[in-house]
């Protein structure tokens, strides 16, 4: 009985130790290359952003979620990425950035929402991130739509999609 219990308890955590190398392996690397594709996405711009339209991420759910379970971080880093991914599927006609940067960026930031979620336990994550939802939901409206998608609209998203995965990183690495 002893040997069945230690045989369960050795695949169980054989099997999330190689889930999870995932993360202590490929995040960073994918991490530094969206980073790295970001930076050369830059436009140095000359026109300021109305700040009016400036919308500030509620910065507590970064402080709340540091202090989450492993799961709940996950949980919120994969709700984040899946977040970016989103507002970065828009109307891109104006940026200044080619489409093909846009589409590795896209599938760079997939892939790496998917290893996320693979390391993640298969609970049902109760909590919902709502004020970050909105918080996309207000940079996409009130930047790029009241904007009309500009270059410069985008060159603000970007530079905020770069602090988010700054962000991240370091929720995910802690």
């Amino acid at each position: 009985m002893m040997n069945k219990i230690l045989l369960v308890c050795l695949l169980f955590n054989a099997g999330s130790s190689l889930t999870c190398k995932w993360m202590d392996r490929d995040f960073k690397l994918y991490s530094e290359s969206l980073l790295a594709l970001l930076k050369t996405m830059k436009n140095n711009s000359t026109d300021d952003i109305d700040l009016d339209n400036v919308v500030f991420f509620p910065n507590e759910l970064y402080n709340h979620a540091s202090k989450e379970s492993h799961e709940e971080r996950l949980h919120f880093v994969a709700h984040v990425l899946d977040e970016i991914y989103a507002l970065f599927e828009e109307n891109q006609t104006h940026a200044s950035w080619p489409e093909s940067a846009v589409e590795d960026f896209l599938d760079l930031i997939s892939q790496q929402a998917n290893g996320v979620r693979g390391c993640q336990a298969l609970t049902q994550h109760k909590k919902s991130h709502r004020k970050m939802t909105m918080y996309f939901k207000r940079l996409s409206r009130h930047v790029l739509q009241h904007m009309d998608y500009s270059a410069d609209a985008w060159e603000f998203v970007r530079e905020e999609v770069r602090i988010h995965l700054h962000r991240v990183h370091l929720l995910a690495s802690s």
